[in-house]
């Protein structure tokens, strides 16, 4: 998706070595049958999957009616699997994991794993093992940070509810609060009216806002925190085992490799904050 720098070899091996390594972090017991006659589906005959809008490549690409990217294609693998089409819904990221009924069978937002959010929702096995990132514009006061010391008197934004509100409050211990956004794009708008020195987001976002969004910004660095991405499940859905038992065949056959070969491995090449 649009010209990409290339990626270090060593980051790339390392970073999807580590995902393929990946344990199931959370799994419900597979259910009584996968035929697709019998899967407890919001809407029969259909796989309703839910995500963000806007969507941000390279999870995902295209419209909402034809998904590509990481994200996208990995559901569609999913879909496929299990001999469904797919339709999309929108469910904003901090809405997803609360608790209660669902309007979707599962959804795919880079939702990390969390003992918090299961809780009350349950995950398929971890499909991408990611990292924290952080953003800012060239010339800013963070560019030149190499630690997380360095980001401490900084005045830094996100999403809410995701794990980067978590890091920041938790590893950085900032000075200041941080400005928390109802989505990353307001997060991406006060970066670039310079309402705060620095964005945290997943690694991956951040990237892509660099060299697809943000004109003059920069990738600060990344932090390894290894978070599992998993796909999202109403609390107790017999559906998760069918979905486990379908990304494990995309796994075993080198599907998701490929994926992950197509879609993230030039977004990886990124320094590592020291703590």
């Amino acid at each position: 998706m649009i010209p990409r720098f290339v990626a270090a070899a060593a980051v790339f091996v390392l970073l999807l070595g580590a995902c393929a390594a990946e344990k199931p972090a959370t799994s419900a017991g597979s259910s009584a049958s996968c035929d697709k006659g019998s899967l407890p589906l919001v809407q029969e005959g259909v796989l309703t999957v839910a995500t963000d809008r806007p969507a941000y490549p390279p999870w995902f690409k295209g419209s909402p009616q034809h998904y590509t990217g990481f994200e996208g294609d990995l559901a569609s693998g999913i879909a496929k699997q299990l001999g469904l089409p797919i339709k999309w819904v929108v469910e904003p990221f901090n809405k997803s994991y609360a608790p209660g009924p669902k309007d979707f069978d599962f959804d795919i937002n880079q939702i990390s794993i969390t003992p918090e959010r299961s809780r009350v929702v349950d995950f398929s096995d971890g499909y991408f093992d990611d990292n924290q990132g952080v953003l800012a514009l060239e010339g800013g006061p963070v560019t030149q940070a190499s630690s997380l010391a360095d980001l401490k008197n900084a005045q830094l934004g996100t999403q809410v509810g995701t794990t980067s509100l978590t890091f920041i409050n938790s590893k950085i211990q900032p000075a200041g609060d941080p400005k928390v956004f109802d989505q990353t794009n307001d997060a991406k708008t006060a970066l670039e009216n310079k309402q705060i020195d620095a964005l945290v987001t997943d690694v991956v976002t951040t990237v892509y806002l660099r060299d697809f969004e943000i004109k003059g910004s920069t990738v600060v660095g990344q932090y390894p925190t290894h978070e599992p991405f998993g796909m999202l499940f109403e609390k107790g859905s017999p559906l998760v085992g069918c979905v486990n038992d379908a990304l494990g065949k995309l796994r075993s056959d080198g599907t998701l490799h490929k994926l992950q070969s197509k879609w993230l491995k030039d977004y990886l090449n990124v320094p590592t904050l020291k703590d």
